[in-house]
């Protein structure tokens, strides 16, 4: 069966401290370096994401963007 053009799975082992490896291949294609902090979102019915890198600077910009003009 053929994939979908920029669609991916993976899968991971969770180490006895809940630690997971996330697999070399998916490092490579979404940039994860060592260091870098990753943004966990969690809905029990859906499961877990891991948006991409940059989007908690851009879900804290929405959070606290001035919608009134005032910069205080």
């Amino acid at each position: 069966m053929k994939g979908m053009e920029g669609k991916y799975a993976w899968t991971a082992t969770v180490g006895e401290k809940g630690q997971i490896v996330i697999p070399k291949q998916a490092r490579d294609v979404f940039g994860i370096k060592p260091g870098d902090t990753l943004l966990l979102l969690g809905d029990e019915q859906r499961g877990i994401a891991i948006p991409p890198k940059g989007a908690f600077a851009e879900l804290y910009g929405i959070a606290y963007e001035d919608k009134d003009g005032d910069s205080d």
